[in-house]
C-alpha cells in the first residue's frame, strides 16, 4: 500500500553509463541524498531530485542529465497532476505542506500586460551616453513644503524653518528585499551586503537579527522588527540605515515567519537570541498591535530609540484594504511603506498561502499611491513595491504604476547560482545558498556572488536609463507614478480601470 500511494517523480535522473566515470563526484556533490555507488556503478533515486542542476555542472564526463518525468498519469482537467500531488502528500503526512520562492502558479502577470511609451517628433527623447539621468532616490518622509526664515532685508541672511526628517541617498531606485541569516547563509548574507555597499543601495536584513560581523554594513541595511523580535537590541536598532516593522509580507499575508530548526545552528542561534534548533516561529500578529494607534506608538518608540536619526518604515502585503492601512500607517509617523505582493518569495511558507492568499503588486501600488494622493500624503512617504519584480522591465513600470523604489530578493539569489527548486525550507542548498550547513555553505565564493549581483543591478540601472531616455524624462522620480507613459494590452479593461492606465490606442 506504501508504493500505491508513493508520489510520483516530477524528475527523472538519467546517467550515461558509457561516459560515466565513477568519479562519484556526484554523490559529494548532491544534497538531497539522490546518488549512491552500489560498489560497480551510480545509482540514482529520482524520487529524491529537485533537479538543483549541482550534479549536472559539477559532472566532469557531463554525463549526467535531468528530465522531466515521463511517468503517466490519466488525464484529468480539473485534478491536474499538482493537485494529486498535493492530496497524496497530506494523505500521508498529515500536516500542512510547507514551499519556498514565490507562487509558482501559472497566474498571468499583470506586468506583462504594460507597455512603456516613447517619445516621437514632438517631445525628443533623450540619448542616456551624452545626457544625465538621474536615478539616485532620497529614501524617507519628505516635508510637504519648505519655510524660511529670512533674518536681513535684502536676502543676504535666510535660514530653514522647516524640519527635515531622516534621509539617505541611494544611487539608483532598487532594494535588496527581505532575507534572514537563517533563511539564507553568512557567505549569501556577505555577499549581498557587500555588494549593496559598493552599489550604494540598500538591502534587507530579514527578521533573523542582525550579526555583529555585518554592523559594518549599517550604513546599506534596513533592520526588520517583526513579531518575534528576533534580535532586537539596542545595538541591533542603531546600526542600520532604517527600521521596518514587518506586518505582513506578500508570500503569506497574516502569517508570522517560520524558520524551521534544522536550519538553527548555533550561529543563528546566537543571532536570533533563541535555543539551538528550536524552530524559529513568529507570531502571526504583533501582540502590542491591533490598532494603527498602537503602530503609531510603537514607531514613535523607535524613533526615540534611535533618537530621530534614522527613518522607521512598515511593511504590509498587498491585501485587498491595502490603500486604507497604507493611509493609517503614513499618518501614523511612517517614513517609508513597503508593499509586497502576493508572488513574493520566501524560505518557507504554508503552500496553500503562498498560491492563493494575497493581490498582485500592480494593483496594489496603484491603489495605494492614488489613495495617498487623493489624501494629500503621497509627498510625506517613500513607497517600496516587491513581489515579482523580476527584471528591469518590472522595475520601471512599478515605477510608473507609484513607487518609489523596487524590491526584489529573488533575482538576486538567481544570480548567485539559486535554480529555483523551492526546497528552501529544507537547509540542504546544493549552491550554499539557502542552507547553514558548513560544508555547503563553502561552496558560495563570496566574491563571485558579490560581483554576480552588481553585475546584475548595474545592468537594470543602465536599462532604466534607456527607458527613461526614450520617454524624454532625465529623472527617474519623473516617471514615479506617470501612468500616461503606460498603456494596457491585457484581457481584462477592469485591470486597467484599477490601474488608472489607458489601454493601447488611446
Amino acid at each position: 500500500m506504501a508504493i500505491a500511494h508513493e508520489i510520483i517523480s516530477h524528475y527523472k535522473v538519467n546517467i550515461d553509463r558509457e561516459d560515466c566515470q565513477k568519479c562519484k563526484r556526484c554523490l559529494t556533490n548532491c544534497s538531497f541524498g539522490v546518488f549512491s555507488f552500489n560498489g560497480e556503478r551510480i545509482i540514482a533515486q529520482s524520487n529524491k531530485c529537485v533537479a538543483c542542476q549541482r550534479c549536472v555542472v559539477m559532472c566532469p564526463a557531463k554525463a549526467i542529465h535531468i528530465s522531466q518525468s515521463e511517468s503517466f498519469l490519466p488525464p484529468h482537467g480539473n485534478y491536474t497532476r499538482k493537485i494529486r500531488n498535493i492530496i497524496w502528500a497530506q494523505s500521508g503526512n498529515g500536516g500542512v505542506l510547507l514551499s519556498a520562492t514565490g507562487n509558482d502558479r501559472p497566474i498571468r502577470s499583470i506586468f506583462d500586460d504594460l507597455l512603456l511609451d516613447a517619445c516621437q517628433v514632438t517631445n525628443p527623447s533623450i540619448d542616456p551616453l551624452r545626457e544625465t539621468i538621474e536615478t539616485k532616490i532620497f529614501f524617507g518622509r519628505k516635508p510637504k513644503k519648505l519655510e524660511f526664515i529670512v533674518e536681513s532685508d535684502d536676502f543676504t541672511d535666510v535660514s530653514l524653518k522647516t524640519q527635515i526628517f531622516p534621509n539617505f541617498e541611494i544611487d539608483m531606485p532598487i532594494m535588496v528585499g527581505h532575507m534572514s541569516l537563517g533563511s539564507i547563509s553568512y557567505n549569501a548574507c556577505q555577499a549581498i551586503y557587500r555588494a549593496a555597499r559598493e552599489l550604494n543601495i540598500i538591502a534587507g536584513s530579514g527578521e533573523g537579527g542582525l550579526h555583529p560581523d555585518f554592523y559594518e554594513f549599517a550604513p546599506n541595511i534596513i533592520t526588520e522588527i517583526a513579531s518575534g523580535r528576533f534580535g532586537v537590541d539596542i545595538n541591533y536598532l542603531n546600526n542600520a540605515a532604517g527600521l521596518e516593522i514587518k506586518i505582513g509580507q506578500g508570500a503569506k499575508p497574516g502569517h508570522g515567519g517560520h524558520l524551521p530548526g534544522e536550519k538553527v545552528n548555533s550561529l543563528i542561534a546566537q543571532t536570533r537570541m533563541i535555543p539551538e534548533g528550536s524552530d524559529a516561529l513568529s507570531p502571526y500578529p504583533h501582540h502590542d498591535i491591533y490598532s494603527i494607534e498602537d503602530l503609531a506608538q510603537l514607531i514613535a518608540a523607535l524613533k526615540e530609540a534611535t533618537r530621530y536619526k534614522v527613518p522607521v518604515g512598515v511593511k504590509i502585503a498587498a491585501v485587498h484594504n491595502s490603500a486604507p492601512i497604507a493611509v493609517g500607517i503614513v499618518r501614523g509617523g511612517a517614513d517609508f511603506l513597503t508593499l509586497d505582493g502576493f508572488r513574493g518569495g520566501t524560505g518557507a511558507a504554508p503552500r496553500i498561502i503562498r498560491d492563493h492568499a494575497g493581490i498582485p503588486i500592480e494593483l496594489a501600488i496603484a491603489a495605494v499611491d492614488e489613495r495617498l494622493r487623493q489624501e494629500n500624503l503621497r509627498e510625506e512617504v517613500t513607497l517600496i513595491a516587491g513581489g515579482s519584480i523580476r527584471y528591469s522591465a518590472d522595475l520601471v513600470k512599478a515605477i510608473a504604476l507609484g513607487a518609489d523604489v523596487a524590491m526584489c530578493s529573488l533575482p538576486v539569489l538567481i544570480a548567485m547560482g539559486c535554480r529555483v527548486c523551492q526546497q528552501c525550507f529544507r537547509g540542504l542548498c546544493s549552491w550554499g545558498i539557502a542552507t547553514q550547513q558548513e560544508y555547503l555553505v563553502k561552496r558560495l565564493d563570496i566574491d563571485i556572488a558579490k560581483k554576480r549581483i552588481i553585475n546584475l543591478f548595474h545592468s537594470w540601472n543602465e536599462e532604466l536609463k534607456e527607458v527613461l531616455g526614450a520617454m524624454g524624462i532625465d529623472s527617474v522620480e519623473s516617471l514615479r507614478s506617470n501612468r500616461d507613459r503606460l498603456r494596457y494590452i491585457g484581457p481584462n479593461p477592469r485591470i486597467a480601470d484599477i490601474l488608472g492606465v489607458k489601454h493601447a490606442g488611446e
